[in-house]
């Protein structure tokens, strides 16, 4: 009987051996899953930060190289835009409230009725996540804006937009009022496209020169000027033609 009992110890004693090894061997298992885990989020945080930084670099490198090139070196000749147009305008200091309904039949708008408040100044290039309303816009050039518009196809070219990008950054700051400048995107949602198959617009809202600014809304205009192409030639002439002194109100921020 005593061998026997002891036998039986010594069974339960392997089984629990057994039992044991099998625990330790389940807890390395989770061990290792759990670890796996960790290592995957960190690897898919790691990959959202990387993606999250690699476009503004990108963009950096890519606008870099225009660093030290003058407005008129950037993009294509001025030959790439037909010759600026004129319409009558209306809409000085015709506010209304923001992001009420307005339309404009004009692709881009050049004046009209607007909101109450413009964008800042500082702020000089945008895209369609985040450009302001039209109607904000609009504000803008009644205070002696010239805006660079550029169409959806633009939008999917990286040497435009590299090209757009780094013209807006010639035109930074907020102290010198003939720094009045935005690239902003024109959308599918906004209206008709530009018109002749051009894909980027400069607009101006004019008193129809300088010497007109006392003359209030008789020789207001709006002026148009179409390219194929980004230009910064084409815009060094056009701001030239058409200053921010050249305005309903030159001297609004």
């Amino acid at each position: 009987m005593a061998k026997s009992s002891k036998s039986s110890r010594n069974v339960r004693t392997e089984r629990q051996k057994v039992a044991e090894q099998l625990r330790a061997r389940q807890k390395a298992a989770e061990r290792r899953r759990g670890l796996g885990i960790v290592v995957v989020c960190l690897l898919v945080a790691v990959g959202i930060i990387v993606a999250a930084a690699w476009g503004p670099v990108v963009d950096h490198f890519r606008t870099a190289k225009y660093a030290d090139k003058p407005l008129d070196q950037i993009g294509a000749p001025a030959g790439s835009c037909q010759r600026p147009i004129t319409k009558p305008a209306a809409g000085n200091q015709q506010h209304l409230p923001n992001g009420s309904p307005v339309t404009y039949s004009q692709s881009p708008p050049a004046y009209g009725k607007h909101y109450i408040d413009p964008d800042p100044m500082g702020r000089k290039f945008y895209t369609s996540q985040d450009r302001p309303a039209l109607g904000t816009l609009v504000h803008n050039e009644e205070h002696g804006y010239t805006i660079l518009w550029y169409d959806d196809s633009v939008s999917g070219d990286s040497d435009q937009m590299s090209q757009i990008r780094a013209i807006a950054g010639k035109y930074a700051g907020t102290s010198d009022l003939r720094d009045k400048f935005k690239a902003v995107p024109w959308t599918s949602d906004d209206g008709k496209p530009f018109p002749d198959g051009r894909h980027i617009a400069l607009t101006h809202w004019s008193v129809g020169g300088v010497e007109n600014a006392a003359a209030g809304n008789a020789r207001q205009v709006g002026v148009w000027q179409y390219c194929s192409s980004v230009s910064g030639a084409a815009l060094k002439t056009f701001m030239t033609d058409y200053p921010f002194s050249d305005s309903p109100e030159p001297n609004g921020m």
